[in-house]
């Protein structure tokens, strides 16, 4: 009974941001939890190296490019998606960027790089998939939060502004989808060191504050988000939407 809850077999996913990092890691996980994951990336090159590492773990994973964007790419993904798999049950609204600067550097290609891929971007490919769900009358929405979403970052105001609409989003989207059995929620995660994350551990001072603030005395993995995920993707969340779930080993807390 307890297994069932969290075994995704027979499950299509779509995992954005499928190419490094925290978005490798999600795609992991949902594949061992029986998933069949379609690593979608901007680089196929990547993608398509989380794919392999999937497979190589004897688990179903496949890889496709995608900017998001750019608004056809996503129709034309998705639509692909379904016709391969005939259903989408899982999407993990992953993909995103920062730019580190203080407000008076902001440039507005920078402000509009990261509304677009981070607030723009995630909306437009849950539309896309919620038009799937809808169909199939059921679905799990995943979207990637932050601490950005809850606290202000300094040198992050466009980050934390476009994560602040995600949780935002996150539960108005789960007030219209419930009635078709589609749940929504967000991972927040803490410090987690990734590509996009490295120039904050690269200065020694900023590194500093960040692990002094982590009761749990530690920088987070990978997978310590592989539950999380699995969890809001599988029937033991069924009953749990407009959410987000913080795993920062206590940082927040603090």
């Amino acid at each position: 009974m307890v297994k069932s809850l969290f075994d995704l077999t027979g499950k299509v996913a779509l995992v954005t941001g499928a190419g490094q990092g925290l978005g490798r890691g999600y795609a992991r996980a949902l594949a061992g939890a029986g998933a069949s994951v379609v690593c979608l990336d901007k680089d196929l090159v990547t993608a398509r190296q989380t794919m392999d590492i999937i497979n190589q773990e004897s688990a179903l994973a496949d890889a496709v490019q995608c900017d998001i964007t750019d608004l056809a790419s996503i129709k034309e993904v998705l639509k692909g998606l379904a016709d391969r798999y005939g259903r989408l049950d899982i999407l993990v609204n992953n993909a995103g960027v920062e730019i580190a600067e203080e407000i008076l550097d902001v440039t507005p290609e920078h402000y509009d790089r990261i509304m677009a891929v981070n607030l723009k971007g995630l909306f437009f490919v849950a539309q896309e998939a919620v038009r799937y769900m809808i169909a199939q009358k059921s679905g799990k929405i995943i979207n990637q939060g932050s601490l950005g979403s809850f606290i202000g970052l300094s040198g992050s105001s466009v980050y934390c502004a476009t994560k602040g609409g995600v949780l935002q989003f996150t539960k108005t989207l789960s007030i219209e989808l419930a009635k078709h059995n589609i749940q929504v929620n967000a991972i927040a995660p803490g410090y987690f060191r990734t590509g996009m994350t490295e120039p904050f551990f690269q200065d020694p001072a900023h590194r500093k504050w960040i692990e002094e603030r982590i009761p749990a005395g530690r920088i987070g993995t990978a997978d310590d988000l592989a539950g999380t995920v699995v969890f809001l993707a599988g029937r033991a969340s069924d009953y749990i939407t407009g959410q987000t779930i913080v795993v920062d080993g206590g940082w927040l807390a603090g």
